[in-house]
Protein backbone atom coordinates (compact mmCIF):
# COMPACT_ATOMS: atom_id res chain seq x y z
CA UNK A 1 0.00 0.00 0.00
CA UNK A 2 1.28 3.83 -0.87
CA UNK A 3 1.28 6.51 1.28
CA UNK A 4 -1.44 8.50 -0.62
CA UNK A 5 -3.46 5.55 0.38
CA UNK A 6 -2.74 5.23 3.97
CA UNK A 7 -3.23 8.73 4.22
CA UNK A 8 -6.55 8.44 2.55
CA UNK A 9 -7.53 5.67 4.77
CA UNK A 10 -6.22 7.52 8.10
CA UNK A 11 -8.48 10.61 6.91
CA UNK A 12 -11.58 8.77 5.86
CA UNK A 13 -11.55 6.54 8.79
CA UNK A 14 -11.15 9.79 11.20
CA UNK A 15 -14.78 10.92 9.72
CA UNK A 16 -16.56 7.60 10.30
CA UNK A 17 -20.02 7.54 11.65
CA UNK A 18 -20.49 11.03 10.43
CA UNK A 19 -24.03 10.92 9.58
CA UNK A 20 -27.05 13.14 8.11
CA UNK A 21 -29.43 14.94 10.64
CA UNK A 22 -32.80 13.40 10.37
CA UNK A 23 -35.34 16.51 8.95
CA UNK A 24 -34.47 18.63 6.28
CA UNK A 25 -34.98 21.89 8.62
CA UNK A 26 -31.74 20.04 10.30
CA UNK A 27 -28.21 19.94 8.58
CA UNK A 28 -25.12 17.94 9.71
CA UNK A 29 -22.82 20.76 10.24
CA UNK A 30 -19.94 18.38 9.45
CA UNK A 31 -21.30 17.59 6.18
CA UNK A 32 -21.42 21.06 5.22
CA UNK A 33 -17.89 21.34 6.56
CA UNK A 34 -17.11 19.33 3.78
CA UNK A 35 -18.59 21.16 1.16
CA UNK A 36 -17.34 24.61 2.16
CA UNK A 37 -13.49 23.04 2.23
CA UNK A 38 -13.92 21.54 -0.91
CA UNK A 39 -15.34 25.28 -2.29
CA UNK A 40 -18.39 24.50 -2.96
CA UNK A 41 -19.85 26.99 -0.16
CA UNK A 42 -23.55 27.06 -1.90
CA UNK A 43 -24.14 23.36 -0.67
CA UNK A 44 -26.52 24.36 2.38
CA UNK A 45 -27.90 20.43 2.95
CA UNK A 46 -27.18 17.56 3.64
CA UNK A 47 -29.47 15.79 1.21
CA UNK A 48 -27.64 16.84 -1.36
CA UNK A 49 -25.43 14.04 -2.99
CA UNK A 50 -22.69 14.07 -0.75
CA UNK A 51 -20.09 10.68 -1.81
CA UNK A 52 -18.01 12.91 -4.13
CA UNK A 53 -17.83 15.52 -1.62
CA UNK A 54 -16.75 13.38 0.92
CA UNK A 55 -14.08 11.41 -1.64
CA UNK A 56 -12.65 15.20 -2.56
CA UNK A 57 -12.58 16.37 1.39
CA UNK A 58 -10.74 13.26 2.06
CA UNK A 59 -8.14 13.71 -1.19
CA UNK A 60 -7.91 17.05 -0.65
CA UNK A 61 -6.68 16.21 3.00
CA UNK A 62 -4.44 13.71 2.06
CA UNK A 63 -2.68 16.36 -0.36
CA UNK A 64 -3.55 14.06 -3.48
CA UNK A 65 -5.25 15.17 -6.80
CA UNK A 66 -9.21 15.29 -7.03
CA UNK A 67 -12.27 15.66 -8.93
CA UNK A 68 -13.27 19.34 -8.05
CA UNK A 69 -16.93 17.99 -9.04
CA UNK A 70 -19.94 16.80 -7.01
CA UNK A 71 -20.68 14.27 -9.73
CA UNK A 72 -19.54 10.26 -8.49
CA UNK A 73 -18.56 9.97 -12.17
CA UNK A 74 -16.10 12.63 -12.42
CA UNK A 75 -13.91 10.58 -10.64
CA UNK A 76 -13.17 8.60 -13.27
CA UNK A 77 -10.97 10.97 -14.98
CA UNK A 78 -8.99 11.17 -11.83
CA UNK A 79 -5.69 9.19 -10.45
CA UNK A 80 -4.72 6.28 -12.86
CA UNK A 81 -6.77 3.22 -13.64
CA UNK A 82 -5.53 0.18 -11.91
CA UNK A 83 -6.97 -3.56 -12.59
CA UNK A 84 -6.27 -4.87 -9.06
CA UNK A 85 -6.97 -2.75 -6.17
CA UNK A 86 -5.53 -2.46 -2.99
CA UNK A 87 -6.59 -1.07 -0.11
CA UNK A 88 -6.62 2.88 -0.24
CA UNK A 89 -8.03 2.50 -4.05
CA UNK A 90 -11.24 3.92 -5.42
CA UNK A 91 -14.17 2.71 -7.04
CA UNK A 92 -16.93 4.04 -9.18
CA UNK A 93 -19.52 2.44 -9.29
CA UNK A 94 -22.87 2.88 -11.58
CA UNK A 95 -25.93 3.71 -10.17
CA UNK A 96 -29.51 2.77 -11.98
CA UNK A 97 -27.77 1.74 -14.56
CA UNK A 98 -24.32 1.55 -16.47
CA UNK A 99 -25.18 4.02 -19.12
CA UNK A 100 -26.51 6.53 -16.38
CA UNK A 101 -25.20 9.83 -15.22
CA UNK A 102 -25.44 8.51 -11.66
CA UNK A 103 -23.07 6.51 -9.88
CA UNK A 104 -21.09 6.79 -5.99
CA UNK A 105 -17.77 6.60 -5.60
CA UNK A 106 -15.76 5.21 -2.36
CA UNK A 107 -12.25 4.19 -1.13
CA UNK A 108 -11.72 0.10 -1.36
CA UNK A 109 -11.32 -1.67 1.81
CA UNK A 110 -12.32 -5.23 0.60
CA UNK A 111 -12.37 -7.23 -2.58
CA UNK A 112 -14.72 -10.20 -2.45
CA UNK A 113 -15.75 -12.90 -5.47
CA UNK A 114 -19.18 -10.85 -5.35
CA UNK A 115 -18.73 -7.53 -3.49
CA UNK A 116 -16.66 -4.59 -3.01
CA UNK A 117 -16.50 -3.04 0.27
CA UNK A 118 -16.31 0.76 0.53
CA UNK A 119 -15.72 2.90 2.72
CA UNK A 120 -17.35 6.39 1.81
CA UNK A 121 -20.05 9.13 2.63
CA UNK A 122 -23.75 9.05 1.83
CA UNK A 123 -23.81 5.58 1.94
CA UNK A 124 -27.07 4.90 4.54
CA UNK A 125 -26.79 8.80 4.86
CA UNK A 126 -23.17 8.32 6.89
CA UNK A 127 -19.87 7.69 6.77
CA UNK A 128 -19.53 3.65 6.71
CA UNK A 129 -18.13 0.75 4.98
CA UNK A 130 -20.81 -0.89 3.33
CA UNK A 131 -20.75 -3.96 0.43
CA UNK A 132 -21.77 -2.86 -3.16
CA UNK A 133 -22.34 -5.76 -5.75
CA UNK A 134 -19.45 -6.04 -8.08
CA UNK A 135 -21.45 -5.75 -11.01
CA UNK A 136 -21.44 -2.56 -10.55
CA UNK A 137 -18.27 -1.42 -10.78
CA UNK A 138 -17.09 0.95 -13.70
CA UNK A 139 -13.05 1.31 -12.80
CA UNK A 140 -11.03 1.42 -9.96
CA UNK A 141 -8.42 4.43 -9.72
CA UNK A 142 -5.78 4.90 -7.49
CA UNK A 143 -5.29 8.72 -6.43
CA UNK A 144 -2.29 10.32 -7.34
CA UNK A 145 -0.43 13.07 -4.41
CA UNK A 146 -0.42 16.19 -5.91
CA UNK A 147 2.84 17.95 -7.34
CA UNK A 148 3.57 21.06 -5.34
CA UNK A 149 5.27 23.03 -7.55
Amino acid sequence: MNNSNIDILTIALGEFGIKEREGEEYNSPRILHYAREIGHAWVKTDETAWCSIFMNYVAMMAGCERSNALDARSWLKVGEQVSTPQIGDIAILWRESPNSSYGHVGIVIRETRDCIYLLGGNQKNMVCIMPFPKERLLQYRRLNQQKVI
